[in-house]
């Protein structure tokens, strides 16, 4: 009897010892998580991130974008032409045939956010099984060319307010169209890029049966993937979340 009231003694003794290191150990790893945690968020603050006239944060040095880009890949300004196979690109503000009658951009080159790139990369080969293609024509857009911009044109409707900012600038919204694959022609559309007229419309109707098509076909894969597309202009779109990167001013010199 005694020999088993010890050797009960024992398990519980043995279990309780199991149990009560099993319990410090997730103790410290639950420190351990949150003082990383603690350590990210210290880093994140230590990148201080200047403010323009208007009070808005604009990261305008290369530094400053590499380290957001280490803290999270998310951030990371992706080259789509290189990104994007058969990605046809169309960079008017890289020439003179453009609003602004100006060459505004030094390369003709398409940079966006990395998931934008991950979610154009997916809608274009969608495209591809259907015979079509993406042709772009803007994604990242550096802050000072907005600048340049709202001096032409002070209209909200179709120029970002400086005080504001682009989501073009943020890496976040994009300028596309679709073409064919045989043709390599851009379908038709309401009307070109760039149009300041109600023709840019998203919701006006006043077109063939077919370009509405070419058009729905257009917005429905691009919402249908993370995007919304801009009350004025049928080419906009901007993608979800934004608001959570920051604006830009990084030439594409050097990125």
């Amino acid at each position: 009897m005694k020999s088993q009231i010890f050797t009960r003694k024992n398990y519980y003794f043995f279990a309780f010892t199991i149990f009560f290191f099993i319990t410090i150990s997730l103790a410290i790893t639950s420190s351990s998580n949150l003082f990383a945690d603690s350590l990210q968020d210290n880093s994140t603050k230590q990148i201080i991130i200047p403010k323009n006239k208007y009070g808005l944060e604009v990261v305008d040095n290369i530094n400053i974008y590499n380290q957001l880009v280490k803290l999270d890949s998310n951030n990371k300004l992706v080259d789509l032409e290189k990104f994007i196979p058969k990605l046809k690109l169309c960079i008017r503000y890289a020439t003179k045939n453009n609003f602004t009658k100006t060459a505004v951009y030094t390369k003709a080159k398409v940079f966006a956010r990395l998931p934008v790139a991950k979610a154009i990369y997916k809608i274009q080969k969608i495209l591809e099984s259907k015979g079509y293609g993406l042709i772009i024509f803007d994604a990242y857009r550096p802050y000072s060319i907005t600048l340049k911009f709202w001096d032409l044109i002070k209209d909200t409707n179709f120029v970002a307010a400086p005080w504001i900012g682009s989501r073009h600038n943020r890496g976040c919204a994009v300028d596309v169209s679709i073409y064919n694959l045989k043709t390599g022609k851009e379908i038709q559309m309401p009307s070109s890029f760039d149009d300041f007229t109600n023709k840019a419309f998203p919701t006006n109707n006043n077109f063939s049966k077919a370009i509405l098509k070419n058009r729905k076909m257009l917005i429905d894969i691009m919402t249908a993937n993370g995007f919304t597309v801009y009350p004025t202009e049928w080419w906009h779109f901007d993608f979800q979340g934004y608001e959570k990167f920051n604006l830009m001013d990084i030439s594409f010199d050097l990125l």
